[in-house]
């Protein structure tokens, strides 16, 4: 009888040891890799520090037990794994050691996050957003108005999606001239450049992309996907030259453009031709363009690898369960190998072809990381098309990428050794 007292008696002193720590785990055992990001990214707010464990089962998430985390776990469909201290010290020390390609970044306050984007774009308009609302992270919407009055400096990360930069209203002319949605578009961004003081919309995007740019060179961090990934660049590099047709602004372009652009300006790319007819759905030869919309089953891209210890940057922006990830159509799906700055870092590309798809490099104090496409559960979105439902891709690696740059700027600098 004594015996078996202290039994239960040391069984009720050891028992809150072993559920001290929570491990979320980011491998193929979790049930929602998507919500998983949003409750590191509550906890966070809650003022729960965490460690992200690079490359450990899939880039898991570990922090203090709470039960009001384990209950949001619980109502968010998240796995989670209570351990104990011990054991959590163990997993520290494992991925810390130098026999193996793994590491631990701490992850310290939740990043302040703004969206640009153009009054009356819907949330399924934007893979990003929609990543955001499924994962419950809070955002802010920006457009030209709040950029150009120094709002930028309020947030942490910034995110542009399907954007036009160069000011030819995606190059949508030829196709969507008289719909009425294309119409609306030109309407309220003529407006906001008169309301502003600038005669041309391209005039007006340009000063938009400079802003961005000193976002990004005082610390921030912009992550782009689709069409903004380009025309970013190519605004910038031709900050002095008129690449718009009459359609777009009322005169002729320069058709001695691309004698004239300033690739030292430029975030990414150099050495790109522009695309200067309008009729043609294209900005410029940096997207590889959709090369395998015959054979989608076949379109996969690779994620690199890269030392957790040593670069954990790329290494944060590359966690997922699995390295093979299919592909996806965006109006800038991929971008050409060969038009890619030695400084820019290449994250993914597809296998035997000069198709990169995901990228990312610093400027000044920040960082930038592009991802090709429009919508990773979506090959092919046309305008129109309804909303891609998450519920149903709530382990979609392709959205993986999206929410790793969400919570990258999180991380105790100290630990980033780009």
């Amino acid at each position: 009888m004594k015996k078996l007292i202290m039994h239960i008696l040391m069984l009720l002193i050891s028992l809150p040891a072993y559920s001290q720590v929570m491990l979320i785990p980011m491998d193929l055992a979790q049930t929602n890799h998507l919500k998983a990001y949003g409750l590191v990214y509550w906890a966070l707010n809650q003022g729960i520090q965490a460690e992200w464990l690079l490359n450990y089962r899939g880039g898991s998430f570990m922090m203090d037990y709470h039960d009001r985390v384990a209950t949001e776990c619980r109502i968010r469909g998240i796995s989670f794994e209570a351990i104990s201290i011990s054991k959590s010290e163990e997993i520290l020390n494992y991925v810390r050691s130098e026999g193996v390609n793994m590491d631990a970044v701490r992850l310290e306050k939740a990043p302040k996050i703004a969206v640009y984007v153009q009054p009356g774009n819907a949330p399924w308009d934007d893979a990003v957003r929609l990543a955001l609302e499924y994962a419950e992270v809070p955002y802010d919407v920006v457009w030209d108005e709040e950029v150009l009055s120094g709002k930028l400096k309020e947030y942490d990360w910034l995110h542009l999606h399907h954007e036009d930069f160069t000011g030819q209203y995606g190059k949508f002319y030829a196709a969507f001239a008289t719909a009425p949605w294309y119409i609306q578009q030109v309407s309220l961004n003529e407006s906001m450049a008169k309301k502003l003081g600038y005669r041309k919309v391209s005039e007006m995007k340009k000063e938009v992309a400079l802003a961005i740019r000193e976002y990004v060179s005082n610390g921030g961090f912009l992550f782009a996907m689709c069409s903004a990934t380009d025309t970013y660049d190519i605004a910038l590099s031709a900050l002095n030259v008129d690449i718009c047709e009459i359609m777009f602004d009322g005169d002729p372009c320069d058709h001695h453009a691309n004698e004239k652009l300033d690739y030292t300006k430029t975030f990414a790319f150099e050495n790109f031709k522009l695309i200067l007819d309008p009729y043609i759905y294209e900005f410029s030869d940096i997207d590889t363009g959709p090369t395998m919309i015959h054979n989608p089953e076949a379109d996969y891209f690779t994620l690199f690898e890269f030392s957790a210890k040593y670069d954990p940057v790329p290494t944060m922006l590359t966690q997922n369960h699995v390295n093979v990830i299919k592909g996806f159509l965006g109006q800038t799906t991929a971008f050409r190998e060969s038009l890619i700055k030695d400084k820019v870092i290449i994250l993914a590309k597809r296998e035997g072809t000069d198709e990169v798809k995901y990228i990312y490099g610093n400027i000044g104090k920040g960082f930038f990381t592009w991802l090709g496409g429009h919508d990773p559960e979506d090959y092919q979105h046309a305008v129109g098309d309804p909303p891609t439902n998450l519920d149903l891709h709530r382990n979609s690696p392709g959205y993986r990428l999206i929410l790793n740059n969400i919570l990258f700027p999180a991380a105790r600098k100290k630990e980033q050794k780009t």
